[in-house]
């Protein structure tokens, strides 16, 4: 049996003075009774994970009109510490398949580049014999010339003959000339390796929470804009407010993540609200229309 802690026994106290029983709680935050009622007994052992403890504290707080940061700080002994922890099992199968496609996909993406780096590569091999073959018929045929040059010359003059040492520079001056005008072999460029690019995907979405995960990218930078009126609570991975307050149409709100394990928006009106992160839009995993206030999740692993 589980008794009241005394972080249980406040938020109790809240929800009982708003005159809300469970029901009426669970009919508010989404969150099912069962964990409710976990969170006023301490019994954390029942929860998905600590870090959903700390999010459904956190909804149950704003519920009953509590301050949560403050709720945090005074009764810490009494919530769990969220490090970086493993997504549940179903999270991991889900980001297991996607990387399996994603590696695929890479590869059928970057196979016509093999392929033309493959060819060019032979083409070149090809063009070189050709050239060295051309090269050496070429030397050979000027070596006989040269060879039957020098015969005739010896059967009329002596080696010590100043017409002897003409034709030698003549001959040296002309081979010196053809080998300047031998073509120079082509040279392959090397392929520039292929940039990275980030990849902002849909992990998991329940109710209004929904949770996204931002790979293959050095940085983190989260612009929040309105083009009506939403209010918005921007906080880092630990769950620090960062920003908190209205956004009016054509606002903007920029904060850089690069050095947060990921980050959370809770967003009052998802249909007036634009997320970005590092300049591409976030698609919301639930429509605007099914739900006007979210919780949306950004788990983040810095590329070195």
């Amino acid at each position: 049996m589980f008794y009241l802690t005394e972080l249980g026994t406040r938020l109790k106290e809240a929800r009982v003075a708003k005159g809300m029983s469970l029901d009426d709680l669970q009919n508010v935050t989404k969150i099912q009774k069962r964990y409710l009622t976990g969170i006023e007994e301490g019994n954390y052992d029942m929860m998905p994970g600590k870090f959903y403890v700390r999010a459904f504290i956190k909804q149950y707080c704003e519920a009953v009109g509590l301050d949560s940061e403050e709720i945090f700080d005074q009764y810490k002994s009494d919530v769990p510490v969220v490090y970086n922890e493993e997504l549940p099992d179903q999270l991991s199968r889900v980001q297991s398949k996607s990387t399996v496609k994603t590696e695929d996909s890479k590869f059928m993406a970057s196979l016509p580049k093999i392929l033309g780096i493959i060819f060019v590569i032979l083409a070149a091999i090809l063009i070189y014999l050709l050239v060295s073959n051309y090269v050496s018929t070429s030397d050979n045929k000027t070596d006989n010339e040269n060879e039957t040059a020098n015969e005739e010359v010896n059967y009329d003059e002596s080696n010590d003959s100043p017409l002897n040492d003409e034709n030698k520079h003549e001959d040296s001056a002309a081979t010196e000339e053809e080998k300047k005008e031998e073509p120079a072999a082509p040279t392959v460029e090397e392929a520039e390796p292929e940039e990275m690019k980030q990849e902002l995907t849909s992990v998991s979405s329940s109710g209004k929470n929904s949770t996204y995960e931002l790979k293959n990218a050095k940085e983190f930078k989260l612009k929040v804009s309105s083009i009506g009126e939403t209010w918005v609570n921007i906080q880092n991975g630990s769950g620090k407010s960062i920003f908190q307050g209205t956004l009016k149409k054509d606002q903007i709100q920029e904060i850089d993540f690069t050095n947060e394990t990921g980050a959370v928006i809770v967003v009052g009106n998802a249909a007036d609200t634009e997320i970005f992160v590092n300049d591409e839009k976030l698609a919301y995993a639930i429509s605007p229309a099914q739900s006007v206030t979210q919780n949306v999740t950004i788990q983040f692993t810095k590329v070195q």
